[in-house]
């Protein structure tokens, strides 16, 4: 499962939306060369299909992390437990709700093995240990759930994939011997940490700081570093029996016209020999709707049948 952080699907518009202005020729190969916009949002090709995800989760308003967060990942509208969109993280409230409902902890009751491929710096470790009340759903369903977070060691045995993807900012906390490698090596990573778990999860957020920081250069190129990473898995898509999943929690780099989320849907991209019945079950649990909160679900019914 890849999770980018504040992509939704925007205008074709290369001037507003850098989706449209990036190369990503391994995004585009895999849907038949067609990108999602507003005017066409379910796109097909012979391998995956993307459609969209309803993010505003019945609330008005931005949607926003936290909340988001918490029904992509344990499939409860988070926005309307809370009584409104809260982030970045997640709402006093949730917390309950992602103990005993993330997907890691339905997984791992499932007998399931589970993996979290972010690798974090010591300074985060320090970080977490002294603002417990500051963590995202993705950390804090880790945490409860026992599914180790991955550190230096593990990113230098190529066991873990840096949240930039290359490594390359790994130097300025505090790790100068980072090795750095290819967007697609970092793929590659993500390949092998699926032989050895069921479910793979990682998290790329650059995405929404770029979307934040309303900069065309920079939100092109971490749309074309995260689809280096993708190359490096789908070279291996039809060799292996894997389901990749890529969406999101909210919009915001789609429309860099605004510095602020967007009310947009999200995409949810699906490839793989199954991905037609994954497609299928997201679209059965939301009664033709599809939104956040029937991902984690059909997910769970799908590896635990």
């Amino acid at each position: 499962m890849l999770f980018l952080d504040g992509v939704g699907i925007g205008t074709r518009d290369a001037g507003r939306n850098p989706l449209f202005r990036a190369r990503v020729p391994a995004l585009r190969w895999l849907l038949g060369g067609e990108l999602p916009s507003l005017r066409h949002r379910t796109v097909t090709g012979s391998l995956a299909g993307c459609i969209p995800l309803d993010a505003n989760l019945g609330m008005a308003g931005l949607p926003q992390s936290g909340t988001g967060q918490t029904a992509l990942f344990t499939g409860v509208n988070g926005a309307a437990v809370a009584g409104k969109h809260f982030g970045p993280f997640p709402y006093s409230t949730l917390r309950p709700i992602i103990r005993d409902l993330n997907v890691f902890r339905q997984l791992k009751d499932g007998g399931k093995r589970v993996c979290f491929a972010n690798a974090f710096p010591q300074r985060y470790f320090d970080y977490i240990s002294q603002r417990k009340t500051r963590i995202t759903v993705t950390t804090l369903s880790c945490l409860y759930s026992g599914t180790p977070l991955l550190r230096y060691e593990d990113l230098s045995r190529g066991r873990g994939v840096s949240a930039d993807v290359t490594g390359e900012g790994w130097v300025a906390l505090g790790h100068p011997h980072v090795t750095i490698i290819t967007p697609s090596e970092a793929g590659n990573r993500l390949v092998g940490l699926a032989e050895d778990h069921e479910f793979v999860l990682f998290e790329y957020w650059k995405t929404d700081h770029a979307g934040h920081a309303q900069s065309m250069t920079e939100a092109v190129d971490v749309l074309e570093r995260f689809d280096g990473l993708l190359e490096g898995i789908i070279h291996w898509l039809e060799r292996r029996d894997t389901l990749v999943l890529l969406t999101s929690d909210h919009g915001n780099i789609e429309d860099l016209s605004v510095k602020s989320h967007t009310r947009n849907p999200v995409p949810l991209l699906v490839a793989g020999r199954m991905h037609k019945q994954y497609l299928s079950m997201v679209g059965i649990s939301s009664n033709g709707r599809s939104g956040l909160c029937d991902i984690t679900p059909a997910l769970t019914r799908l590896l635990l049948r």
